[in-house]
């Protein structure tokens, strides 16, 4: 739930001197890809890259601040932060930054949203506040350089350097584990890592961003990316388009978690603060609805649900040696079907109930079956194997 309880001084402070000017956007005109080359034109013009070192250290420093929450002026992590009770840990000052450390809250340091390996290390995109974020020490080595995205099954056991303990999670509850999506590009079905639900929408509109700002280099870092030694987890999340810029996994897991965790007073204060700092704009903040103005084809897949069911839903473990298999869906679900291989029905469950987005069968013969999974007018078939 969002809280967007921050102090109206600090408000009509930032107001008043660091809105986008009027006519920011009046370029900005056009419909699909057009619309996002005409944004990234004008968040182009008047970008000025700042020092990755001094630079961003000063803007940690002084301004991405937490006035929404404990409201105690400590570095908004959105790795630590816990939105609806005390932060298991903060930090407040310079000299907190890495440093060493061998435990969550020893130092903090800066996270690429944007692996910076996809795009060899190039300024300004390295020092670009709008996706280089501050971060926790341990859990940016424990998010490394994998994609976001749902995480298959929960879990209260912390990450470890090893990952051994998999899914696994920091102590806001930010996880990393298994990948619940099929259909990432580069071949990709590993790990993915998976922000609290408060700054899925986040992590995305820096996507979006990224996509945009640098749109005439995109094709450029995944060329790049994958002639490089840089793992298929980097380059899972892109299609090496100018244009869509995302697999159409990841795209639709982008806009699912735009729509799902709308803009907070957080963000828009933070898009006026870097807009001081660097000189442009995160253009998906000031306007939300540009996202589904230039990725219309896939939101109105998204809406109608065509596009998601295949990619909301995880079957696991699969095999399975236990007698029991989990189905996890981001989708309602109407029916499960359990199909043996004469096309007979062994149990059918309309309306199945989902505990934390799992439902179990359990008591399964071993054989061969197949999974019929309906939500609405959709329907999706996954094979799985009983030993």
């Amino acid at each position: 739930m969002k809280k967007n309880y921050s102090l109206f001084f600090l408000l009509f402070t930032i107001i008043g001197f660091a809105q986008a000017p009027a006519n920011y956007y009046n370029n900005a005109t056009g419909t699909g890809y057009a619309l996002k080359t005409q944004l990234k034109n004008i968040i182009s013009n008047g970008h000025v890259g700042q020092p990755y070192g001094t630079g961003l250290w000063s803007l940690y420093s002084t301004s991405l601040r937490d006035q929404y929450y404990e409201n105690d002026n400590s570095l908004l992590d959105i790795y630590s932060e816990n939105p609806d009770s005390a932060d298991p840990y903060n930090y407040t000052t310079v000299s907190q930054q890495c440093g060493n450390y061998n435990a969550e809250g020893v130092c903090y340091n800066k996270e690429h949203l944007i692996p910076q390996s996809y795009f060899n290390s190039e300024m300004p995109m390295y020092s670009d506040a709008h996706h280089v974020v501050p971060s926790d020490g341990k859990v940016n080595g424990w998010r490394d350089n994998y994609p976001f995205g749902p995480v298959v099954g929960t879990t209260s056991s912390p990450c470890n350097n090893g990952a051994t303990n998999i899914p696994c999670n920091s102590q806001n509850g930010s996880k990393k584990g298994n990948n619940a999506n099929t259909g990432y590009s580069a071949g990709f079905t590993g790990i993915v890592f998976e922000p609290i639900d408060e700054f899925k929408g986040d992590v995305a509109r820096s996507f979006f961003y990224f996509a945009t700002r640098y749109e005439t280099q995109m094709d450029e870092f995944f060329t790049s990316a994958t002639n490089s030694t840089s793992t298929p987890a980097v380059i899972a999340m892109f299609d090496g388009s100018e244009n869509k810029a995302f697999s159409n996994t990841f795209l639709n897991i982008l806009i699912t978690w735009h729509n799902n965790d709308p803009v907070s007073q957080k963000e828009i204060d933070f898009n006026n603060y870097i807009y001081t700092f660097q000189g442009n704009r995160n253009p998906f903040i000031d306007n939300p609805n540009y996202v589904c103005q230039i990725w219309s084809a896939e939101c109105a897949a998204l809406s109608s649900g065509s596009f998601s069911l295949e990619n909301t839903i995880a079957i696991y473990p699969n095999p399975t040696n236990n007698h029991r298999i989990n189905i996890q869906s981001e989708t309602l679900l109407d029916e499960i079907q359990l199909i043996n291989v004469n096309g007979q029905i062994i149990q059918q469950i309309k309306k199945p109930v989902f505990n934390s987005n799992t439902y179990t069968l359990e008591n399964l013969n071993s054989g061969f079956y197949f999974l019929k999974l309906s939500s609405e007018n959709q329907s999706v078939t996954k094979k799985i194997i009983v030993n």
